[in-house]
């Protein structure tokens, strides 16, 4: 997925935007949609890209922010997902010297925890 956003703590960044790429992959029980050969069956990945892209409609200071909100909405919104692994790349960074991009990666764990949703809720909050 490609995306103009305005994340970042420079001012620069924060007027202007950057582009954004997302790469998102995501384990679920596909048995149903492959015998009925039935969109219904499956998952709608235009919903995961809208989830996606609200998400990066929201400007942060930083990219793992933007990563970590991006997965909890995916896990909270599709919960027969398991090990949803989101990746997100800042086209031409602000750096020293030249870089394609920088990059952070978020995978969840809910679904293989052994906790329940509410322990994990409570876990990441600090309760």
């Amino acid at each position: 997925m490609e995306f103009h956003a305005y994340h970042g703590c420079l001012p620069e960044e924060k007027m202007y935007g950057k582009r954004y790429l997302v790469d998102f992959s995501a384990d679920y029980d596909i048995s149903a949609a492959a015998e009925s050969d039935n969109l219904s069956d499956a998952q709608d990945v235009a919903r995961i890209y809208d989830v996606i892209a609200r998400e990066m409609a929201q400007p942060s200071e930083l990219i793992e922010t933007v990563a970590a909100r991006m997965l909890r909405a995916v896990e909270e919104e599709f919960s027969c997902l398991e090990n949803v692994r989101i990746t997100l790349s800042k086209c031409s960074p602000a750096l020293a010297g030249p870089a394609e991009y920088s990059r952070i990666s978020v995978q969840g764990g809910r679904r293989n925890s052994g906790r329940t949703a509410e322990e994990e809720e409570e876990l990441y909050n600090g309760e």
